[in-house]
């Protein structure tokens, strides 16, 4: 499993998009390979990582999850729900 985040899985005292998705999944006993793509607002076209997210998803915002599967789940909202889903379920990666 691949996490794509922007810079880091850091958290902010507002919370940060990237560090809580890798944050539910590490708590649901996962061990997500962390993918650093760069980029922000405008910039994001010109970073190999955020294209290839665009690839997989058909856009550039992260954080993007690609399971082993191939299935990608976009957004840290739906990441920690997945997350936490697949915890109670005991689902594999």
């Amino acid at each position: 499993m691949k996490l794509y985040v922007c810079w880091g899985t850091f958290r902010t005292n507002k919370g940060h998009p990237c560090g809580e998705a890798h944050e539910a999944l590490v708590a649901a006993g996962y061990e997500p390979q962390v993918v650093k793509t760069g980029g922000c607002y405008r910039t994001d076209p010109l970073f190999a990582g955020r294209r290839e997210v665009k690839r997989l998803t058909g856009t550039y915002k992260v954080p993007t999850l690609v399971l082993d599967t191939g299935t990608t789940i976009d957004g840290s909202e739906n990441i920690i729900e997945w997350a936490r889903a697949s915890e109670a379920a005991g689902l594999p990666e």
